[in-house]
């Protein structure tokens, strides 16, 4: 459906986008993910036509378009501020494309009306300014704005990041809802890594303009294919040499000690029936505990890692600061990347029997 092919982005002296290759598929909710500069919004524009690619082609449906006007390419966009006219009315703003495209007022207004009953826009709230509209309102205007236009692509741009926590976590399932019922191929930029997870087919994990890793949200996680990757998704713990070694010493793996190790947090356990009879036990000492309602949260020393980890409070007992621990850990689980490339080792471990 969408191909990047060898594209590159130069601003003066400076390359955003050094090489991007990429595709996505009809269809499909894809996000390209990473921390602020890394290049994403970058090949998003590219993509829209705001911004001419310094070398490389961008394809959709097989067909160049990187030469193309962006009201030539038939894509829809919602903006990070969602780029709303204050002083017009909400059906104004749906309009504002079809009046741009010239079309007819009765065609325009049955197409405004049917798109605001599929975002679920009432009729009183279209003859509203949209300033008198809640955020996740305004969302809703935002998004019937770019499909009333009948797009093949719909582009979000972080049109989530200006909203308290609670309204975006409520908002991003309404948006992959609506990106599910109409089947429309999106690509969607953010920085925040839950709603890459929760919310896309396939994630890119951008950094400094090079895409590190492609993939479905639990490869992505499960499998991060370099340290930045590891780093960047979901929260782990450095392991040390000494604590590999222990674990290759309990356990028929073979680890490698001098190896840039890590754990995730739910990954290690202080129940031994959360390892499934596979998991190793390591003596350590719970250095700091800090309640969240539904867990707590434990960091446990053990030779010589500080091994952070969530701990469901059920009302049982468990080890205060100071106590000594037994952390239940499986080898398997262990992420590990080359300490000078920051490449994955391949497979995470490599089981092999002791002679």
């Amino acid at each position: 459906m969408i191909r990047f092919e060898n594209i590159q982005v130069a601003f003066g002296d400076f390359t955003a986008i050094p090489e991007l290759n990429l595709e996505v598929k009809q269809g499909e909710f894809f996000t390209l993910l990473g921390p602020s500069g890394c290049g994403k919004t970058t090949a998003l524009r590219t993509l829209a036509g705001f911004i001419e690619p310094t070398a490389g082609e961008v394809y959709v449906d097989g067909k160049p378009v990187t030469r193309l006007p962006s009201d030539k390419r038939q894509v829809g966009m919602v903006f990070q501020n969602y780029a709303l006219f204050p002083s017009m009315s909400v059906w104004e703003n749906i309009a504002f494309g079809l009046r741009v495209r010239k079309e007819k007022p009765a065609e325009s207004d049955r197409l405004v009306r049917d798109i605001a009953k599929r975002v679920d826009l009432s009729d009183e709230q279209l003859r509203k300014n949209v300033t008198e509209l809640s955020g996740g309102q305004q969302q809703r205007v935002a998004v019937a704005r770019a499909l009333v236009l009948q797009p093949k692509i719909l582009l979000l741009d972080e049109p989530l990041s200006n909203l308290d926590a609670k309204l975006r976590h409520q908002l991003r399932q309404q948006l992959k809802d609506l990106q599910s019922e109409f089947g429309i191929t999106t690509v969607y930029v953010t920085h925040d890594q839950d709603e890459a997870l929760a919310m896309s087919d396939r994630v890119a994990v951008l950094n400094n303009g090079v895409v590190e890793q492609v993939g479905a949200p639990q490869s992505i996680y499960d499998e991060s294919a370099t340290e930045f990757v590891c780093n960047f998704i979901g929260d782990s713990s450095r392991l040390t040499g000494a604590f590999l070694a222990e674990l290759n010493r309990k356990s028929p793996h073979t680890l490698d000690p001098t190896a840039n190790s890590y754990l995730r947090v739910e990954k290690a356990s202080l129940d031994p029936a959360g390892g499934d009879g596979l998991a190793v036990p390591m003596q350590g000492t719970v250095v700091s505990k800090s309640y969240h309602g539904l867990h707590s949260r434990y960091v446990v020393r053990c030779h010589g890692s500080d091994v952070r980890l969530l701990v469901r409070e059920d009302g049982g007992d468990q080890p205060g600061t100071g106590s000594p621990a037994t952390l239940y850990v499986q080898p398997r689980h262990v992420l590990q990347y080359h300490p000078e490339t920051g490449v994955s080792l391949g497979a995470r471990l490599q089981e092999a029997a002791r002679p």
